[in-house]
């Protein structure tokens, strides 16, 4: 069951991820602890492992069309690890409960956002 889960989980991950460039980690977390039954932290490691994959191609995809500032990119990516170092230390020494909430509360924050932005569009 698990594996067909994954499958799923993949593939409407890297669409979702293609379609709207969330990089599918917006949906692999929550579908990692609820249909796979990974930990929070360990949904959220697999997650930052899976986007890699994602992000390349569809950065590659977009890089295509002409949509990818490589300035821009090169340095967000340059300095993120540092902000990625700070989160896996924190993670680690957060409650399980705490991260889920957390997560869950950043998913609503950008779904706001989003409603705000297309309906002012």
């Amino acid at each position: 069951m698990s594996e067909l889960a994954a499958i799923l989980i993949c593939l409407c991950g890297g669409l979702t991820g293609g379609l709207v460039g969330v990089g599918g980690g917006v949906l692999f977390v929550p579908a990692l602890t609820i249909f796979i039954g990974l930990t929070q932290v360990e949904a959220e490691s697999t997650s930052l492992l899976m986007i890699v994959v994602v992000a390349i191609v569809g950065a590659y995809r977009q890089n295509g069309y002409g949509n990818v500032r490589v300035r821009e990119a090169l340095i967000i990516g340059a300095l993120s690890p540092l902000g990625v170092l700070v989160g896996v230390a924190a993670a680690n020494h957060i409650s399980e409960r705490a991260l889920q909430l957390s997560f869950a509360a950043l998913a609503l924050f950008m779904a706001a956002q989003l409603v705000r932005r297309a309906r002012s569009a």
